[in-house]
Formats: structure tokens, sequence, C-alpha cells
């Protein structure tokens, strides 16, 4: 298999409404699909999409989508003044690399990034 790189992050919300307007205040964006059975919104070259469903149980904590940000303290406060709450708090992960996680009002993980050393490859 020849990787292409990530290309989606989804995420499953009770309230697909309410998610739909959280997400486009935090990313300052409007979904490009809007269904009832999927909420797909471009995030830059990449696709973050929503789902309607209930979780059984917990949710899983293993998996991390990081979103690339300019600017990793501003996001955080962005993001905490909208409603998420601190999962893992800005840390550096070397290189200049900086990590931080947060849930959404739905518990699922939302990552942020800060890699100066990243670059799109086409």
């Amino acid at each position: 298999m020849k990787a292409l790189g990530l290309r989606t992050t989804i995420y499953k919300v009770p309230d697909l409404t309410k998610a739909k307007e959280w997400y486009s205040k935090v990313f300052n964006t409007q979904p490009y699909f809007d269904e009832p059975f999927y909420i797909g919104f471009e995030i830059e070259g990449y696709e973050l999409g929503l789902i309607p469903g209930k979780v059984e149980g917990k949710k899983t904590e293993n998996v991390f989508s990081y979103w690339g940000v300019e600017d990793i303290e501003s996001a955080y406060q962005d993001l905490l003044e909208n409603g998420a709450n601190e999962f893992e708090p800005i840390s550096e992960v070397g290189g200049g690399i900086k990590v931080a996680s947060l849930k959404d009002p739905w518990d699922n993980l939302v990552g942020i990034i800060y890699n100066p050393n990243f670059s799109l490859s086409n």
C-alpha cells in the first residue's frame, strides 16, 4: 500500500445540529456537505466529518488526529473559550514541535499541533 497521507477525521456526536454549529464556529467555516447522516467540512485540504450517533460506554482515548495551527497557545485558548475541555496541556515534544489535546462538548478528542518543520508534499 502506498499511503497518500491522512485525509479525514470523523467524530461521532449525539446532536448533529449543535456539533455543526460548534465546529463551524471554532474552525470559522461552514460545511460543504450537510445531510442528516453526515456533515463534512473542508479544513485547509483535509476533511472533518461529523456523524450522528450515541457511543455506548466510554469513548476511546488512544487515537489522535492533530489539526495544524500557527499559534498553539492562541488556538488552545480559543477552544477552551468555546466550550472544549482540557485533556492534555500544551507540551513541547522536541524540534520546536508543540502538541495539545482537548475534548469537544461530546467528549471527542481534538488534537492541535504546531510543527515548524512540516510542509505538505505534492
